[in-house]
């Protein structure tokens, strides 16, 4: 066992590898001469294998992991916590956006006492458009599981192993890496920084991939959506039978309205609870089908360990 692994997931970062693996190598040998580096490609299609595999050869402190097929950023953390050795083990991206100069801060803040350290941000380097949509989808979160998210927070934090061995316990397949760690309850920290801009290249995020994101955050972290479902259809119900009551009042007291207008409203309505309640059931089964299937998070497909290819 090590004192300290570096995990990394790697998708769209071929040309800042070598410059992650300089900085962050300086940055633990700063802290601690009992270190290694594990770095998990998630199947990048820019060929950032070929660089990982250099740096594992050249530098026996690094691991290199590849995945048979891309099964996404919290898989491939996943898979880098379970391979690591680390008593502490700091989880960041490849993009550089993470300082690895912030290492030593981190695992001092980590020796105070705390099994989690997280790492907020002053601030985003990210547009407008996508500050705000964090913000709501962190808003919305924080209502449905109850419990305050803050989007500052990324995946850059250092963990004990007591945390890592919780974390790899956890075999859903609809996982994020931060509600887990809020999920376990370990005494958490945390410290700020400023977020840099990317080394190279742009993020592997698109619209379609955070939005999917967002929705299986929002819809499958937590079952306060299906409550919700049951509490308006309640309420359309009360007011459908309210909505009657005034009707008939209305054909006795006065005149019957003219016309199918308000049979065709609530149609309308009504049908459109009925269909997305029964929606937003059907994706629920649909995860619970993959989850009871049991398949693997990942699967390794190579990995080079003290410089061998295995």
């Amino acid at each position: 066992m090590v004192e300290l692994s570096v995990v990394v997931p790697v998708y769209g970062c071929r040309d800042s590898l070598r410059a992650l693996h300089q900085r962050t190598s300086a940055a633990l040998r700063a802290v601690t001469s009992s270190y290694e580096i594990v770095l998990v490609d998630d199947c990048d299609r820019q060929g950032s294998w070929d660089v990982m595999a250099e740096l594992a050869r050249e530098d026996r402190a690094v691991k290199a992991f590849r995945l048979s097929r891309n099964f996404g950023q919290h898989a491939a953390i996943t898979a880098g916590l379970a391979q690591c050795t680390g008593r502490w083990a700091v989880v960041m991206d490849c993009d550089l956006q993470d300082p690895p100069e912030l290492i030593g801060e981190l695992y001092r803040a980590a020796r105070a006492g705390n099994d989690v350290v997280l790492a907020r941000r002053k601030r985003k380097r990210q547009t407008l458009f996508r500050r705000l949509a964090a913000r709501v989808y962190f808003r919305l979160m924080s209502v449905l599981a109850k419990t305050r998210f803050d989007g500052e927070f990324g995946s850059f934090s250092i963990i004990s192993r007591k945390v890592i061995d919780g974390f790899l316990r956890f075999q859903d397949q609809d996982r994020h890496y931060l509600f887990i760690l809020n999920w376990l309850g370990f005494r958490t920290a945390a410290i700020e920084y400023e977020h840099a801009s990317r080394h190279s290249g742009e993020s592997s995020y698109s619209l379609g991939a955070l939005i999917r994101h967002a929705l299986n955050g929002m819809f499958f972290q937590t079952t306060v959506l299906l409550r919700w479902i049951v509490y308006v259809g309640f309420w359309v119900s009360l007011a459908g039978f309210v909505l009657a009551a005034y009707y008939v009042y209305m054909y006795f007291a006065h005149s019957v309205y003219p016309g199918y207008t308000s049979i065709a409203v609530l149609i309308l309505v009504i049908g459109g609870v009925i269909i997305m309640s029964t929606g937003v059931a059907g994706l629920y089964i649909g995860k619970v089908f993959d989850q009871v299937k049991g398949r693997p998070l990942y699967v390794i497909d190579q990995s080079i360990v003290d410089g061998e290819l295995r």
